[in-house]
C-alpha cells in the first residue's frame, strides 16, 4: 500500500507546489458510500463536512443514471437531446418567477463568471460588489472577488464591504441597525467604485454567507442592501453552490430563506452528486441580454451524462425527503451542541440552518476572543477520532460542519460525543 507522505511527494511532483489538502495529516480515501468514507488503511470516517456528495457517497440511483445515459450517448449541447431541458425544467421549477432559463457550466467557478457577464450584458455596467471574506471561485474574473487569497493585481472595478457578523455585528448592534448598517457599506462601495469610473452592475453574495462564517441573519435583513443595489442600477447574484439544494432545511434555496428574490443564481458543488456540474438560473430578459452580447458556448456543460446525473441527484432529494431530514436533523445536532457548549465554555455561539451548521468557537465567552488555533486542533482532533468536519469564518474560529443530506440523528450523536472528547481532551490556548 503507498504510503502518506509518498502520495504527498507524487502530489508536489506531478501536481505542483501547495496543492491544498485537508488535515495536518491528510486522508487517503479510497470508497464511500452514504455519510460514511473509507481509508486507505480500512478506517471508517463519518463524513460531516462534503457537500459535493449531496445525497450520499455512490447514492445508487444517481450511480445508475450515469451508467446507462453513459453506455448510451454523451455529446454536446450543439446536438438536440431531452436531457437538459428536462433537467433545466425540473431545476426552474425550484424556483419563483422570473427565474426560468438556465445554463449548464462544468464548475461553480465557471457559473460565476458567467453571472458577471450577464450582470454587464444587462446593465452595461463594470463595478461588481463583494463581501470582504468571500470565495466565488477561481476564474481569472472570479478570483478577483477574492480577499482570502488576494490576486496580485486587483482590479479596479471590484469593491468590498464588510462581512455580517452576527456575533460582533457592524455598529454592536443586531436587527434592524445591523442590516442598515450593511447597506449603508453597499452605499458607499457603490460610490467608491463610481469615483473610479465604475457605475454598479452586481452585488455578487452568498445569501447564507457561508465562508463569512454563516451569521444568524433574520429574514429580510438583506432587502436594504438590495434595494440599494438595484437603485444604483445594479443586479444581485446569489451564490447558491454551498446553501442550495435543500440544505438549509427550512427553504430549498438560500436566498429563499434570506427572503430576497435575486437577479442571477448560480450553483455548483452539490448539482450531480460529484459529477462535474454547475449552473446559472435567471429571467428570460437577463438571459437574451446576454446571449445577444456574449458569443458563449461550453463543450461539457449540460452534456446528457451530466444531465442526467443531476436530474437524478435532485429527484432524490425531492423523493426522500431530503430537505425534512435536513431541517429535523439540523435542530437536533445544534441542540446537541448547545448542550456541549454548558460543559465547554470555548462554544460560545451555536448557529446554522438544516445541515449547515456549526459553533463559533472563543478564548473567553466576554471578550469574545477568537480561538482560531485552538479550533484548527479540534479540526484535526475530530480526524484522528474518525469524523470529519472543518472550520471557518472571518476570524476562521467557527466549526463547519456541513455533511451529506442523507445524515441521521444517529450519526449527529456519533458526532457530538466525539467532540465532546475532543474538546475534552484539547487545552483551550492559542
Amino acid at each position: 500500500m503507498t504510503s502518506t507522505q509518498t502520495l504527498i511527494d507524487r502530489r508536489a511532483q506531478l501536481l505542483g507546489p501547495n496543492v491544498s489538502t485537508f488535515y495536518e495529516e491528510p486522508v487517503h480515501m479510497v470508497r464511500g458510500k452514504g455519510v460514511w468514507v473509507w481509508d486507505a488503511d480500512g478506517r471508517k470516517y463519518l463524513d460531516c463536512y462534503n457537500n459535493v456528495p449531496h445525497v450520499g457517497h455512490c447514492h445508487p440511483k444517481v450511480v445508475e443514471a450515469i451508467t446507462k445515459q453513459a453506455s448510451t450517448l454523451n455529446t454536446h449541447t450543439r446536438y438536440l437531446h431531452e436531457g437538459i431541458l428536462d433537467y433545466v425544467e425540473s431545476l426552474t421549477d425550484t424556483f419563483a418567477d422570473p427565474l426560468n432559463t438556465a445554463i449548464m457550466t462544468c464548475t461553480g467557478s465557471e457559473a460565476n463568471d458567467i453571472a458577471l457577464r450577464m450582470a454587464r450584458g444587462i446593465t452595461g455596467n463594470t463595478g461588481v460588489i463583494a463581501t470582504d471574506h468571500t470565495y466565488h471561485g477561481n476564474t481569472m474574473a472570479v478570483s478577483q472577488l477574492s480577499c482570502t487569497n488576494p490576486p496580485p493585481d486587483r482590479w479596479s472595478n471590484v469593491a468590498f464591504v464588510p462581512a455580517p457578523d452576527s456575533f460582533r455585528p457592524l455598529g454592536g448592534t443586531s436587527g434592524k441597525a445591523h442590516s442598515l448598517a450593511f447597506a449603508a457599506e453597499i452605499e458607499k462601495a457603490i460610490a467608491d467604485l463610481k469615483e473610479r469610473g465604475h457605475e454598479l452592475s452586481a452585488l455578487i453574495i452568498c445569501p447564507y454567507f457561508a465562508n463569512e462564517g454563516f451569521p444568524d441573519l433574520e429574514k429580510g435583513w438583506l432587502q436594504p442592501a438590495i434595494d440599494a443595489v438595484h437603485k444604483a442600477g445594479g443586479v444581485v447574484i446569489a451564490d447558491e453552490v454551498q446553501p442550495g439544494f435543500g440544505r438549509l432545511g427550512t427553504d430549498f434555496w438560500g436566498h429563499q430563506k434570506a427572503g430576497i428574490l435575486p437577479d442571477i443564481v448560480t450553483m455548483g458543488k452539490p448539482m450531480a452528486n460529484g459529477h462535474p456540474v454547475g449552473g446559472v438560473v435567471t429571467s428570460l430578459e437577463i438571459m437574451s441580454a446576454f446571449r445577444s452580447n456574449f458569443r458563449y458556448f461550453n463543450t461539457f456543460g449540460g452534456n446528457p451524462v451530466s444531465a442526467a446525473a443531476a436530474l437524478a441527484t435532485l429527484r432524490v432529494v425531492q423523493e426522500e425527503g431530503l430537505m425534512e431530514n435536513a431541517r429535523a436533523v439540523g435542530e437536533y445536532a445544534r441542540e446537541g451542541l448547545r448542550k456541549l457548549g454548558e460543559t465547554h465554555k470555548c462554544i460560545a455561539d451555536v448557529r446554522g440552518s438544516g445541515l449547515f451548521f456549526g459553533a463559533e468557537m472563543v478564548l473567553d465567552r466576554h471578550s469574545k476572543t477568537p480561538a482560531t488555533a485552538f479550533t484548527k486542533r479540534i479540526a484535526n482532533a475530530m480526524r484522528q477520532k474518525g469524523v470529519l468536519l472543518n472550520f471557518l469564518g472571518i476570524h476562521y474560529n467557527a466549526l463547519k460542519i456541513r455533511p451529506p443530506m442523507p445524515f441521521s440523528r444517529e450519526d449527529a450523536d456519533i458526532m457530538l460525543t466525539r467532540l465532546d472528547e475532543a474538546l475534552t481532551e484539547t487545552p483551550l490556548e492559542q
